[in-house]
């Protein structure tokens, strides 16, 4: 199974993602409106329709929904995102201060109207969870209606799964693929080095989030093995028997 690629939107025209659907739009399988750009985007109706014209899943960035949370208007911000046309949102807690069963309700809730993409990991470094609070988290999430576990990473590649020069914390993603199985993770992986690395551990199958539309046919070159970081694998796959 081919794996699947969230992409990142931080505020694209409309006219722009007509043009990264026609020629990428068979790589992505969800469009992220990062943050809270959604609110604020004047194209948003007509990137809907564009996205569902190609069949891709668009989803509601989880820091709008949290500071909705935390100003009590989580209710509002759901219907708001329902009326929109969305089809998904996140729910995280990266950067306010909620407790797991906020978290846990604020699934069930999210769960009725939408697919719902939980996301574990903290924003600020200083937060940083432990292998055992990932693993723990995640299990709740799934139990609490999640259809999909994201693992924070940021757009900067630094954070959560990534320590603060970029690279793979392996026993937290180790921990997230316990709790919840390869195949419903998404990791954040915004860097090439980062993609590359989480091909060769899991497979062209894994999935990544957070990838940015200029670097779309690029990861389709790193799942099929077309690029120097991922060609062992294509080459191996290729190799005739002795």
């Amino acid at each position: 199974m081919a794996g699947r690629t969230h992409v990142l939107d931080k505020g694209l025209a409309p006219d722009v993602v007509a043009g990264v659907l026609e020629l990428t739009g068979e790589h992505v399988d969800v469009w992220k409106f990062g943050w809270g750009t959604a609110y604020l985007d004047h194209g948003l109706d007509r990137k809907l329709r564009l996205l569902r014209a190609h069949d891709v899943i668009s989803c509601l960035g989880g820091t709008l929904l949290e500071i909705a949370w935390a100003q009590g208007r989580a209710d509002e911000c759901l219907a708001w995102a329902e009326r929109a046309g969305l089809d998904a949102v996140e729910v995280s807690r990266g950067v306010v201060e909620m407790a797991l069963d906020d978290k846990r309700e604020l699934i069930k809730k999210a769960s009725q109207a939408f697919t719902v993409f939980a996301e574990t990991g903290r924003k600020d470094p200083r937060g940083a969870l432990s292998a055992g609070q990932w693993r723990e988290e995640i299990a709740e999430d799934l139990a609490a209606g999640a259809a999909w576990v994201i693992t924070e990473g940021r757009e900067s590649g630094t954070v959560g799964i990534y320590d603060g020069s970029g690279l793979p914390r392996q026993d937290i993603i180790d921990a997230a693929v316990s709790a919840a199985g390869a195949e419903r993770v998404m990791f954040e992986a915004p860097r090439l080095a980062q993609q590359a690395w989480l091909i060769n551990r899991f497979g062209p199958g894994v999935n990544l989030a957070n990838i940015a539309p200029d670097d779309l046919l690029p990861l389709a070159t790193l799942r099929l093995g077309l690029r120097a970081d991922t060609a062992a694998l294509s080459v191996e796959r290729r190799r005739p028997p002795r």
